[in-house]
């Protein structure tokens, strides 16, 4: 799986980029076919404190998953979409699976 990171407008550490990516390789177990992942990472302009926003687009064959948080660190914000991304990859697998069953039993 491909993993593209952009930090809009400011420099991700090493530490965040690492993690991200260590993290992102384990969804790749719950599906093989996952394509690629592509994180962005941005500060957004207001006054409220929790202005760090994560998004991920996960590409499949198929339609993609998306998923947004906004935290008061990158991390957070990172753990939230992870697992939301988690879900929505354990709840496609299950359907995915259950279509199967049906077309066998038909």
């Amino acid at each position: 799986m491909k993993i593209n990171i952009q930090s809009l407008h400011f420099t991700a550490n090493t530490k965040l980029d690492k993690g991200i990516r260590d993290k992102l390789t384990k969804l790749s177990k719950i599906n093989e076919r996952l394509l690629a992942a592509n994180v962005v990472l941005k500060i957004d302009k207001s006054d409220r404190l929790d202005n760090q926003v994560c998004e991920i687009r996960l590409e499949l064959p198929g339609p993609d998953l998306f998923a947004k948080a906004q935290s008061s660190t990158f991390e957070k914000a990172f753990a939230i979409v992870y697992d939301e991304l988690h879900q929505q990859l354990l709840r496609q697998k299950t359907n995915t699976i259950r279509n199967r069953r049906k077309a066998v039993i038909v």
